[in-house]
């Protein structure tokens, strides 16, 4: 039997996001494979994908309040992935956005990382993460500037420990050749489609539902939606953003705050549309939207050009805004309600199901054969080659 380790970047925080899902099912394909993390704070409930397994932690894990600040010791995160000894397994798999991709590994061990993105606060999105945490001016910020300089000399240095890229989307592909110069291989992340069912019976109303974060734009979508008091918007979600989107909402908006999966679910079955205003890498949001029947309406970058299906399809799932801006929200919904009978909630369903978990396993599995085979005969070669 193979030895296989599994590097995430850190249990914490959130707890089930995007990447936790890929973790879940890279450990499904693989049960008896080892996971690492920098950090393990997760509680009894949150841990419960994990399925009782064990993580193996850093030197991170004890340092002074890491359960809170664990994300301020980021500059010593490179050097705690180095210190795990991963001599003795055959496949290393990380679970890679920040810095899991930098474990140490020798020519014998194949090294796959699925990449959900290349930091992006160090790279193309540096200077919008500075300018949000107001670390882009005075002291804190020129250090700030400086620890991700380091961390992006760091980041290109460790690509060559990896023998294939696997992305999130084509969006992130493309990242990955500007950033790192390898071509990759796109697997999209699983979502749990059977967890949203097909709901037909559309109501009177939009929904937007995210962390109310400033890249999110959920401030857009209530003031595109104050411009449009005859239609009803339905904002699900918490955060730092609260105060100014409901500052710009309507009285036609009508923001709930956080709520269980239940009521969120609920209301992706019921809206007429679910409306998405991001750069998200791969976005997983408007694909469970999709699984209920509900279609999208998203701005057009980042993974929602590949997940969403506009109205040039045969079959649309959606449709796009091309700025970031109020009126060309304003003048999507318009055309959405134009063109709403073209989409049938049974054909938008049919789309989201193209991004299953039992797809992902069935690809990456695959994927990772294919690789130790080509690993093995290249091994073989380079032996023989030295025997020569």
């Amino acid at each position: 039997m193979l030895n296989i380790a599994v590097v995430h970047e850190w249990m914490a925080g959130s707890g089930y996001t995007g990447s936790e899902r890929v973790v879940e099912q890279i450990l499904e394909i693989y049960p008896h494979a080892d996971l690492y993390a920098t950090v393990d704070f997760l509680d009894e409930h949150e841990r419960a994908f994990l399925r009782g397994r064990e993580v193996q932690t850093s030197f991170i894990q004890n340092l002074p309040f890491a359960k809170k600040l664990y994300k301020h010791y980021l500059p010593l995160a490179p050097l705690a992935v180095e210190q795990y000894d991963l001599s003795e397994y055959d496949i290393v798999i990380s679970s890679n956005h920040a810095v899991a991709k930098g474990v140490l590994v020798g020519p014998d061990q194949l090294h796959v990382s699925y990449v959900h993105s290349p930091m992006r606060y160090a790279w193309d999105l540096q200077h919008q993460y500075l300018r949000e945490s107001g670390l882009d001016k005075g002291i804190k910020g020129w250090l700030a500037k400086r620890m991700l300089h380091r961390m992006r000399i760091w980041d290109v240095r460790t690509a060559n420990g990896v023998d294939r890229f696997v992305a999130n989307s084509q969006f992130i592909a493309r990242r990955i050749m500007k950033v790192y110069r390898r071509e990759s291989t796109v697997i999209y992340p699983p979502v749990d489609v059977d967890g949203f069912e097909l709901y037909e019976e559309k109501e009177d109303f939009y929904l937007a539902a995210s962390r109310l974060v400033p890249y999110k734009r959920i401030d857009l979508i209530a003031e595109a939606f104050r411009q449009m008091p005859d239609r009803r918007l339905v904002i699900i979600g918490d955060g730092p953003e609260m105060k100014k989107v409901s500052s710009v909402s309507g009285p036609n908006v009508e923001i709930l705050g956080y709520q269980p999966f239940q009521v969120l679910r609920d209301h992706m079955q019921r809206a007429k549309a679910f409306v998405f205003a991001a750069v998200e890498d791969f976005g997983i949001m408007p694909v469970e939207a999709q699984a209920c029947g509900t279609p999208v309406i998203a701005f057009g970058r980042g993974g929602a050009l590949e997940t969403v299906q506009d109205l040039s399809n045969d079959q649309p799932t959606g449709l796009f805004f091309d700025v970031q801006s109020v009126d060309s929200l304003v003048d999507a919904v318009r055309r959405f309600e134009q063109n709403q009978s073209r989409l049938i909630p049974a054909s938008v369903r049919d789309h989201a199901l193209k991004f299953g978990a039992q797809r992902f396993r069935r690809e990456f599995a695959d994927l990772v054969t294919r690789e130790m085979e080509s690993f093995g005969r290249a091994a073989l070669h380079a032996e023989a080659n030295s025997l020569a």
